[in-house]
């Protein structure tokens, strides 16, 4: 079987939002699978680390899952366990009772809880976001400022969010990258910041 080269993947991270759900999987395997050594041997988090947050995100999604269903669009992403809150809740009280609930997740250091009190995104703005993401990250490689994978993309209604281990250079870079990508309403930092 030939191996899958970077144009492939690319394309198929792109095409990613718009697979049925066994492909969607799939593809998922072959991206994570090809990426995850490389991430983690060029990532400022140690190995531990990097593990922690992937299980704080899964738990943390796993709990908000278990307690409110379909009645909300949460995404939960850690970096060096600071946990960011995203998505869309129908209420105050379930933004706070979400937020409490990840806090609890063991390991989390932090939670900026983003989540806004609106009904749940369509199908078509989750596309868009992901590819506001995927441009975004394009572009942060083209400028050649930073090492990319330094700073973590989540998009959110045309808001962009950048979590990362990062300088004050290294932050003002990405964000005036990302404050001039087509599409970008807004960018909040999230960052740690290191030195």
């Amino acid at each position: 079987m030939k191996s899958l080269n970077g144009g492939w993947l690319f394309l198929l991270a792109l095409l990613f939002p718009f697979l049925p759900g066994c492909a969607a999987l799939i593809a998922a395997g072959v991206i994570s699978g090809v990426g995850t050594g490389v991430a983690v041997s060029q990532d400022r988090r140690t190995g531990g680390i990097f593990v922690e947050d992937e299980g704080i995100e899964i738990k943390g999604g796993r709990r908000v899952s278990e307690k409110f269903g379909s009645d909300v669009h949460v995404n939960v992403t850690s970096f060096n366990r600071n946990v960011l809150l995203t998505g869309e809740v129908p209420s105050e009280a379930a933004k706070k009772e979400i937020g409490d609930l990840v806090k609890g997740v063991e390991n989390v250091r932090n939670v900026t809880n983003e989540i806004v009190v609106t009904g749940i995104s369509s199908f078509m703005s989750r596309s868009n976001d992901a590819l506001i993401t995927s441009k975004v990250k394009g572009r942060f490689m083209d400028a050649g400022k930073f090492q990319v994978n330094h700073v973590k993309v989540v998009t959110e209604n045309g808001v962009v969010f950048l979590l990362g281990m990062v300088s004050r250079k290294e932050a003002d870079s990405a964000v005036e990258v990302a404050s001039l990508t087509s599409g970008v309403k807004k960018v909040v930092k999230v960052f740690e910041y290191q030195g």
